[in-house]
């Protein structure tokens, strides 16, 4: 990572780059984490179409649905909520990195990432699931519960990931 420093010569644009070195990193082993706890029988995969739909209503102005899952379908909604479910990533990595800095870089704790990783998780409980047509902490959903656990469980994943990319990157960093 020290060539990024030398090529740019800007500190802004390093951490810009570890940013999202560790949040790519932290959402793919989040992701291949949920994957395997859903093939052990764990909750589902979540359903990042939905989060694609919501983004392009978004755009035509339309923030707030009855029951998303009942809109019709928006073009590319498979592709946006995944691209938008990895730069989320990379804004929890960004708001890790900006909070406990350049040092916890160079040597990951993971209480640092879990709490952000658990933090985040007021977005879908109080943004997303509202949104949505689910009602604040999904209490209009079937299984309100289950869909907190869910919740909970992702952010977790995104937390552990994000301190096991941190030590990879770490690695990375190291002179």
């Amino acid at each position: 990572m020290e060539i990024v420093k030398h090529l740019t010569g800007d500190p802004a644009a390093v951490a810009v780059v570890h940013a999202l070195l560790l949040g790519l990193g932290a959402t793919a082993i989040a992701d291949l984490a949920a994957a395997a706890l859903h093939r052990l029988g764990g909750p589902p995969m979540p359903d990042y179409a939905l989060v694609g739909r919501w983004i392009a209503y978004m755009a035509r102005g339309r923030f707030r649905h009855e029951r998303l899952s009942g809109a019709p379908r928006a073009p590319r909604e498979v592709a946006t909520g995944w691209a938008a479910h990895y730069v989320t990533g990379v804004a929890f990595a960004g708001l890790l990195t900006s909070i406990w800095g350049s040092g916890w870089l160079r040597a990951p704790t993971p209480g640092p990432a879990l709490l952000v990783g658990i933090g985040t998780l007021a977005l879908p409980l109080l943004v997303m699931q509202p949104a949505m047509g689910h009602g604040i902490a999904a209490s209009r959903s079937p299984r309100p519960v289950a869909a907190r656990l869910r919740s909970l469980v992702n952010h977790a994943l995104i937390g552990i990931g994000l301190y096991l990319a941190g030590r990879v990157l770490s690695l990375a960093l190291r002179p």
